[in-house]
């Protein structure tokens, strides 16, 4: 089944992964609990809960005052759940017109203090004037190739602070492709077909990846 992913570009996305209820709930943080909606019209692919919260529990305290990124966000429950705990800014962008003003919509109605939505394409966006991040969530459709483009923008463009953080997700079967040597593997894990990776730009130390 074809589908457009969280960029509304075309792609093959397994029945079981599309098939998710179109409600998602934030899971820490200030926000804990509240639902959020995206509209049933678009094949969007949120990351899954428990991901999520792998992915936070990682990150941990650095999510306090962190200005963020949700590359193709789709819903949104990425950077949702940053400025839910504790993020400073969040930079929500999306190609899908009605996952784009549903985001909106819930910025506007959970009162996020700094949060703005780029109704437009990722690689458009990342070629245009930067400003630096301190975690950037990098989750393109899977079996396309922006995840390596999006990859070389970031690190090329200023768009990641020094000791930045970038989360990667994408498909298991296929693995990571090749991504900027400055880019520093901290953490990685698998859940079913999706997965998902930490890593720090120019960071000193490097650690194995474990599962927490």
């Amino acid at each position: 089944m074809a589908f457009r992913g969280k960029s509304g570009v075309g792609v093959a996305v397994p029945v079981r992964r599309a098939g998710h209820a179109r409600v998602l709930r934030i899971i820490g943080g200030t926000w804990r609990g509240r639902k959020l909606r995206f509209p049933v019209n678009t094949a969007l692919r949120p990351t899954p809960d428990r991901v999520r919260e792998t992915l936070f529990n990682w990150v941990g305290a650095r999510a306090q005052g962190a200005r963020c990124l949700d590359l193709f966000a789709g819903s949104g429950a990425l950077g949702l759940e940053a400025l839910s705990r504790g993020a400073a800014h969040a930079t929500f962008v999306e190609r899908d017109g009605a996952a784009a003003r549903e985001l909106g919509a819930r910025l506007s109605e959970w009162g996020a203090a700094d949060a703005r939505v780029e109704h437009t394409d990722a690689l458009a966006f990342l070629a245009g004037k930067a400003s630096a991040f301190d975690l950037v969530f990098l989750d393109p459709p899977f079996d396309s190739d922006l995840l390596p483009r999006s990859a070389v923008l970031l690190e090329n463009g200023g768009w990641l602070k020094a000791g930045g953080l970038v989360y990667v997700e994408c498909a298991a079967r296929a693995g990571l492709p090749p991504l900027p040597p400055a880019w520093a593997l901290l953490k990685a894990k698998q859940a079913g077909e999706v997965g998902y990776h930490l890593f720090a730009r120019a960071a000193l130390n490097a650690t194995t990846p474990h599962e927490t």
